[in-house]
């Protein structure tokens, strides 16, 4: 890692009251007397100063700013930092950065790199920091909730668990590798079976418990399907309070499935407004039809709406996902409205009735399936691959082959588990992680 000391604006470049700068490296003190007539030899890590910045060169003055340094180690990177709050217009922000770009020894941060600085000094594991890119990008009180649990370490305490039971193991297999004239005591020899079929018992229902938790991240999956008028793109409307879809009477009108982005009780949703299906010759609505079909599929809840006047409810949908609505209750009787099922939602998409009953189900929905995965959750395929790759290794061990054989299978599984902490070298997937990270973070 390259050790020159970084510095970036760490909040958004524009017209604000307040802007951040932050310096991190060995030469951050060195920032301080280059740019104010503070005395480095008596600051106080963790205290504010109100101070000048000053071109040194020019002796401009060009902000009254406040100055923090935060000793090493105990600092977000693990490293000396400085953080410069100042105005945060364009004209100081560019004097500043023009400053700094000056410095000897130091340079503009990459991608990511603070966070990646602080995994280096181990301030945090792979888990934390992607945790602290979920909180950065929350949209929702949820995904705030599980990025903050997540940064706190609950993966990494369960993963690190895991590892540590069978490193244990290889460091008794090894030894006996060592001394093969030795056979393995009967004790030892059920006790390395019972953890291994621990451990593999615990990675099953981790993974198997939590196929809804990648969701929370990257939002669920609502799909509203129906025949052709049925009100679709009205109840997206209602939904979202706003004309996100074109509606209009003309049958066929969604050609496309159209995804929109919602925040239900603080739960990131994805709803996706489909083609009507219906038999048709036209190619382009026909090609609809099969993006529809696939969408179904794919959904983590259907909300199928009829028209409670001219069409009925589809039978032959998944009821297990699928909320049946019956739109446009404004045009029936009190009679027709009795004879629809109690368990379909009764709304009128264009004068918003029943939107609320339909907010509320799909939140108690979510909520129960979200709530059934207890413990810590897995909010990045990357994380279900490396433990599906431990299994497989856990899987192929037995102590009935050559042991040299028994213990690469658990330091495969080791290993594999190590990609998701980056306890072990994972310098191929570093890059892929925070380089996803704004500059200044």
């Amino acid at each position: 890692m390259n050790k020159n000391t970084i510095y970036a604006l760490s909040t958004v470049f524009g017209k604000s009251g307040v802007a951040v700068i932050r310096i991190s490296g060995d030469q951050s003190l060195n920032v301080i007397s280059n740019l104010t007539n503070i005395d480095t030899t008596k600051i106080k890590p963790r205290y504010t100063y109100f101070t000048d910045i000053i071109n040194k060169k020019t002796k401009e003055i060009l902000d009254k700013s406040l100055v923090i340094y935060f000793n090493s180690p105990y600092s977000f990177t693990g490293e000396d930092i400085v953080e410069i709050q100042c105005h945060g217009s364009k004209a100081v922000l560019n004097s500043v950065l023009i400053c700094l770009s000056n410095i000897k020894g130091v340079r503009l941060a990459e991608p990511g790199e603070f966070s990646k600085r602080a995994f280096y000094n181990n301030k945090m594991d792979l888990t934390q920091a992607e945790g602290l890119a979920d909180l950065i990008d929350a949209e929702t009180s949820e995904q705030q909730k599980y990025a903050i649990k997540q940064m706190s370490g609950s993966l990494r305490n369960l993963y690190n668990s895991w590892r540590n039971d069978l490193v244990k193991i290889l460091s008794y297999l090894e030894a006996f590798i060592d001394f093969p004239e030795e056979d393995i005591p009967q004790n030892l020899y059920d006790d390395i079976l019972n953890t291994v079929f621990k451990v593999k018992t615990d990675i099953i229902n981790h993974i198997t418990k939590n196929n809804v938790n990648e969701r929370l991240r990257n939002g669920f999956r609502i799909v509203l399907t129906g025949v052709t008028n049925a009100g679709k793109s009205s109840l997206i409307n209602s939904l979202t309070k706003r004309n996100a879809v074109i509606v209009s009477d003309i049958e066929g009108t969604t050609r496309d499935a159209i995804d929109i982005n919602l925040d239900i009780k603080g739960y990131p949703v994805i709803i996706t407004d489909t083609a009507g299906i219906r038999e048709t010759n036209n190619p382009i609505e026909k090609q609809g039809i099969e993006i529809a079909k696939e969408k179904i599929n794919e959904a983590d809840i259907i909300i199928n709406i009829y028209d409670t006047i001219n069409s009925s409810p589809d039978i032959l949908l998944d009821k297990e996902k699928t909320i049946f609505v019956a739109n446009k209750i404004d045009k029936l009787s009190q009679i027709e409205l009795d004879n629809i099922p109690n368990d379909h939602i009764k709304i009128s998409a264009k004068h918003n009735q029943g939107i609320d009953v339909l907010i509320e189900t799909i939140f108690n929905i979510i909520k129960d399936k979200f709530s059934n995965s207890s413990g810590p959750l897995i909010t990045r395929a990357r994380y279900r691959e490396a433990l599906e790759d431990c299994l497989d290794n856990l899987e192929c061990f037995s102590l009935d082959k050559e042991i040299e054989l028994s213990a690469e299978d658990i330091r495969l599984a080791c290993r594999s588990i190590g990609k998701i902490t980056g306890v072990v070298e994972v310098d191929e997937i570093l890059n892929n992680i925070f380089g996803s990270f704004c500059i200044g973070k």
